[in-house]
């Protein structure tokens, strides 16, 4: 979907319920019935069936629109990059990621085999979209073999520099092994994946919200801890509100025209 047109026309509820629903599933690894009963808490009566059909719709959408503020860091520290496994359908799939030495997310991607083939999407997948200066100077893998043989043929493509150095020396990957841990914390709450395309879908917004916690978009919102909610709500093109000051229900919360106070009295905030 081209991002001028409006993806939440004929919707039930109001846009920033929706993707506050979104950002918090991907965000604190909660289940979609825990998370119903957080936005009923709030006066929002939506069934979990319908929170997963938001997740499906708008993860990806969101991981795209907020991929340039998080993308690949420009000071060329060294990628880690790795695999691990989900569960999907019964199967296990695998979950290519690659971080810098600074634990900053760089790129990931989900496929159903672990071979060459995979690797070499996944390093290529990396490669178009970066600039060829931000390719750093060396790339640590661990000891399998996919990794060398997909960045040598992406060496005789011309699509990877030739004077990159392929590291395989297994502590320096720790980085890495950490991070999978966290994003697997948040995963196990899903309780498996009933196929690829969700699972896909799933893991790219809990990726985008993984590297907006890290702190990769930081400098768009400067340490604000609102300033994540004001950054999904900026690249969606809306105005940002908050839950109404005295009002469980945030459709009761009303601004007073030009100004940024509540009818109850309270403040929200700037934009």
């Amino acid at each position: 979907m081209e991002l001028h047109m409006n993806p939440f026309k004929g919707r039930h509820f109001q846009r920033d319920i929706i993707l506050w629903a979104v950002r918090w599933y991907c965000k604190y690894g909660i289940s979609y019935r825990e998370l119903q009963e957080m936005l009923a808490e709030r006066g929002v009566n939506v069934d979990h069936s319908t929170i997963y059909r938001w997740v499906q719709r708008y993860a990806p959408e969101m991981e795209k629109r907020l991929r340039w503020y998080w993308r690949n860091p420009s000071d060329l520290c060294p990628w880690h990059m790795d695999e691990t496994y989900v569960k999907v359908n019964g199967r296990w799939a695998y979950l290519y990621r690659a971080v810098d030495s600074r634990g900053r997310t760089v790129d990931f991607y989900l496929s159903s085999r672990r071979n060459s083939k995979a690797a070499y999407r996944f390093l290529g997948k990396i490669l178009n979209n970066v600039k060829k200066w931000q390719i750093p100077r060396f790339i640590n893998t661990d000891k399998a073999p996919a990794y060398g043989r997909a960045l040598a043929l992406l060496k005789r493509e011309g699509r990877c520099p030739s004077d990159v150095e392929h590291r395989q020396i297994k502590y320096r990957n720790n980085v890495i092994e950490c991070d999978h841990g966290k994003l697997k914390r948040i995963i196990g709450a899903t309780l498996g994946f009933k196929s690829m395309k969700t699972a896909y879908a799933t893991i790219k917004g809990i990726e985008v919200m993984r590297a907006l916690r890290k702190g990769q978009a930081s400098a768009f919102y400067y340490g604000d801890p609102l300033g994540e909610m004001r950054l999904v709500s900026r690249v969606f093109e809306m105005n940002v509100g908050v839950w109404c000051c005295r009002s469980s229900d945030i459709g009761r919360c009303q601004r007073v025209p030009r100004t940024q106070s509540c009818r109850h009295g309270g403040r929200l905030p700037r934009i």
